[in-house]
């Protein structure tokens, strides 16, 4: 009998210590349900916090290279309106700077999408662009292609094939001067032919024409000038770009 009363008693305390064992268990378990779910919860804030921040950025963003691409156009479409090498039809002219109304806005959107992509595309082909990365380089670049435009419309040459060879050699120049990545020499190139193609369709249906068109139905220097432009809006975007918060990943 007493091994009976020890196994028993035995039996006993292993019920305890067994039951104890697991109501320790679902304590832990449910305090680390809680920390996860509050973990979880910090999270989810921390992320879409950030992604409200971002978002306000990427608006500034646009909005300054928005009026950056509109000043720039009134600018440069006036000294093209001054030399009579672009010449709109008397309708569609108002009163601001001698210029169409179209021609401000359309030129500060691709502005802002030039800007924003340039930055964009770095980070997706992994190629941070590092060169020259301050303000005081950024506005030398805008300067030097006012100067291109400038010159297409105040140099003179024997004819036209002169002045775009000119304006390419010094289109390069600003790109190797300012940029020197693959990304903006590849974006610049598209943005050249894509915006050459467009001022062809719009010259095409008469909303503006070109005097002494020597390449269909525009001056040849044309893609020379998209390009620098890209270049340049494109360098403006990625010094925009620099306080940019880092995009959230959900790991």
């Amino acid at each position: 009998m007493p091994r009976l009363e020890g196994h028993c008693w035995s039996c006993s305390c292993s019920a305890t210590v067994k039951s104890n064992n697991i109501s320790s268990a679902t304590w832990l378990a449910s305090k680390a349900g809680e920390m996860m779910t509050i973990i979880t919860s910090i999270v989810r804030n921390a992320y879409s916090s950030l992604l409200s921040i971002q978002a306000t950025h990427l608006i500034r963003r646009g909005l300054v290279l928005f009026t950056v691409g509109v000043f720039l156009a009134l600018v440069l479409n006036l000294l093209q309106i001054q030399r009579n090498v672009t010449l709109f039809p008397e309708e569609v002219i108002a009163t601001l700077l001698s210029s169409a109304w179209w021609v401000p806005p359309c030129c500060g959107t691709a502005a802002a999408v030039v800007g924003l992509l340039y930055p964009c595309i770095d980070s997706h082909l992994g190629e941070p662009h590092k060169f020259k990365r301050e303000w005081a380089s950024v506005m030398r670049c805008i300067a030097v292609f006012v100067g291109i435009n400038h010159a297409s419309a105040k140099l003179d040459f024997a004819n036209n094939v002169q002045l775009s060879l000119t304006l390419a050699a010094l289109s390069l120049g600003l790109w190797w001067t300012f940029d020197r990545s693959r990304s903006g020499f590849g974006l610049g190139i598209t943005i050249a032919v894509l915006a050459t193609l467009i001022t062809q369709f719009l010259v095409y249906n008469g909303v503006y024409q070109y005097t002494s068109p020597d390449f269909l139905y525009i001056r040849s220097w044309l893609p020379c000038i998209f390009f620098s432009g890209g270049v340049t809006v494109g360098n403006i975007g990625r010094q925009l770009a620099m306080g940019a918060p880092d995009k959230p990943h959900m790991d």
